[in-house]
């Protein structure tokens, strides 16, 4: 199938992404003293460009961001620096995304990762690793309830393809 440009699927999933960042930013803005910036990354991460898995990529996308942002804060109790912490985070990603069968999601994953165990101000702290944790699942959260949204729009304006196939 070619893609063109400006067809309806490109054009809703502008609109999805566009709506999740302003929703996500708002939050940001609303509780400054939190790191809910990182919610848009993570809602931009789970959100699906097309149809053709726009649920289940979306779901198997916020597993992986769960998956990598727990890894994270695992790797944050390890007594070990920075760099050794991520790079246990990164084999223990992507084998634990292999095991769960969602390696196409394991980017996302990995990005969760990084966003909870990287903190840049000082010494590390538990709460900037609670609140990142906080902010990948908002992310997660505001683009599965923007994908359910649009799809009960779509099939009660009678254009989204049917649930069994591909494409309209």
């Amino acid at each position: 199938m070619k893609r063109q440009l400006f067809n309806p699927i490109f054009l809703l999933y502008i609109t999805k992404c566009l709506i999740g960042t302003i929703v996500c930013y708002g939050f940001y803005k609303a509780f400054p003293q939190y790191y809910l910036s990182w919610s848009i990354v993570s809602l931009l991460l789970v959100l699906a460009p097309d149809w053709d898995n726009s649920i289940s990529l979306p779901i198997a996308r916020i597993k992986a961001n769960i998956t990598g942002a727990l890894i994270g804060l695992f790797c944050f109790t390890l007594p070990l620096n920075q760099l050794v912490q991520l790079c246990i985070g990164v084999v223990l990603t992507i084998a634990v995304c292999t095991i769960l069968r969602i390696p196409t999601s394991t980017r996302s994953a990995l990005a969760a990762l990084v966003i909870v165990l990287l903190q840049e101000m000082g010494k590390p702290m538990w709460s900037y690793a609670l609140q990142r944790i906080a902010a990948v699942l908002l992310g997660c959260l505001v683009g599965l309830a923007l994908t359910l949204s649009f799809q009960y729009v779509e099939r009660f304006l009678g254009k989204s393809p049917s649930p069994g196939g591909k494409g309209r």
